[in-house]
């Protein structure tokens, strides 16, 4: 209990710090939400629009401000369109979120047999072709290959596949998640189709990265001991890999893939652009355009609060994945 408690405190200072660096930041912007906000308004105009919005309130009056109405589900407003925050934030979460996560999965279920198998096979002529191929992947940006697969595959392939049907070169369709916010979803098969060639656009190169972290911890397992000692009781080489050797060998693998969060989101803004997704990725290139900074800010604070809160949950999985540090602690 202790130790969570311990865990609990730094997880709130990191938040605390992660969006005063991002509250700070954006202020040193040019422009301010009045002028965003009325363009052509004179000065008393202004004046008097950040004192209704209290925005002419000391630094960190605002921001203790700003972070309280936070807490209270209050992310501000879309001065331009008079829009709240929150309810943007509710109709674009579930789409950014759907497309993580696919590209996530996607990633991991092709990254951990190849990662594996590379492991296993060190140094032979599988391992080059794979690795060769991986850093073929790792130099393709993501918004190149999602221009390629919205071209190639969108528009002059147009394929059509089994539950799927045509892969379209953009649009989206409601899914699963949605439902959980409250709001109607789609065709399944048709949503999973427009999110696929986004998905496929983010999780390339993190199949390289993933399959090439855990290929250097499997070769490193692989020569524990204890793996010697499964090996000297006659286990087979698919339960020593997959039962022994796989568990502590993804624990670097588990931390990239939580650090890849803030990497995704990054990602998603072109592909979500691209592909004509209306995610976060969409709402963080209108609020820059419009010079929306105050709508910006609750953007990037949903951000950092989602990555400290996944880095927190990876933390606390490490006890379960490897018996090592479950036995280190009890002692």
């Amino acid at each position: 209990m202790r130790l969570i408690a311990r865990r609990l405190v730094r997880l709130v200072v990191v938040v605390i710090l992660a969006t005063l660096f991002t509250f700070s930041l954006l202020r040193l912007l040019p422009g301010s939400a009045a002028e965003a906000a009325i363009p052509f308004g004179t000065k008393a105009q202004r004046a008097q629009f950040n004192k209704d919005n209290g925005l002419d309130k000391p630094f960190f009056e605002q921001y203790f401000t700003w972070l309280g109405n936070i807490a209270h589900g209050d992310f501000g407003k879309d001065y331009a369109n008079n829009l709240e925050v929150s309810d943007k934030i509710r109709n674009a979460l579930p789409v950014s979120l759907q497309l993580m996560i696919y590209a996530q999965l996607m990633a991991l279920a092709v990254a951990i047999p190849l990662g594996v198998l590379t492991g296993y096979r060190s140094g032979t002529k599988t391992d080059t072709a794979i690795n060769v191929g991986a850093f073929a992947l790792l130099a393709l940006p993501s918004f190149v290959l999602a221009l390629i697969l919205a071209y190639f595959v969108g528009v002059q392939w147009q394929p059509h596949l089994p539950w799927l049907g045509q892969i379209p070169a953009g649009g989206y369709s409601p899914g699963w998640l949605e439902g959980v916010f409250g709001r109607p979803t789609g065709n399944l098969g048709h949503h999973f189709a427009t999110m696929l060639l986004p998905a496929i656009s983010l999780a390339a190169g993190l199949i390289a990265v993933y399959m090439r972290l855990l290929r250097t911890d499997m070769i490193a397992t692989l020569r524990e001991d204890f793996i010697t000692m499964a090996r000297a009781k006659g286990l087979s080489d698919r339960r020593i890999l997959w039962r022994h050797a796989f568990k502590p060998s993804s624990l670097t693998l588990l931390t990239v893939a939580g650090l890849n969060f803030g990497t995704l989101v990054g990602g998603a803004v072109a592909v979500e652009i691209i592909f004509g997704i209306p995610g976060i990725g969409q709402l963080i290139y209108q609020a820059i355009s419009a010079r929306q900074y105050v709508e910006l800010q609750s953007y990037i604070a949903i951000i950092a609060i989602g990555y400290v809160l996944i880095n927190f949950a990876i933390d606390s999985l490490y006890i379960v994945l490897d018996p090592r540090i479950r036995r280190a602690r009890a002692a």
